[in-house]
């Protein structure tokens, strides 16, 4: 967890100018191109009732905004 955030810093690090704070003020830029970045959805498939992840592979979940809000995350099982 510790390399991967330290590589999103260096992707888009948040003490920079973004001109999303320019024109919204909210000074959560660096949380836009972050999302942008890493996508707001993963697909993984399922067999068996089990997750096929690799064996050092985990499903994380990561807001980047600059203060709390409340999130809803949704699963969506997708076949026959």
């Amino acid at each position: 967890m510790h390399d991967l955030k330290e590589a999103i810093e260096r992707m888009a690090p948040r003490d920079i100018h973004y001109e999303h704070d320019t024109r919204w003020g909210d000074g959560n830029g660096f949380s836009h191109v972050r999302a942008a970045l890493l996508g707001p959805s993963l697909s993984v498939p399922v067999a068996d009732g089990k997750l096929r992840l690799g064996t050092w592979q985990q499903i994380i979940l990561i807001d980047f905004d600059n203060r709390p809000r409340n999130r809803e995350v949704i699963f969506e099982i997708v076949g026959d």
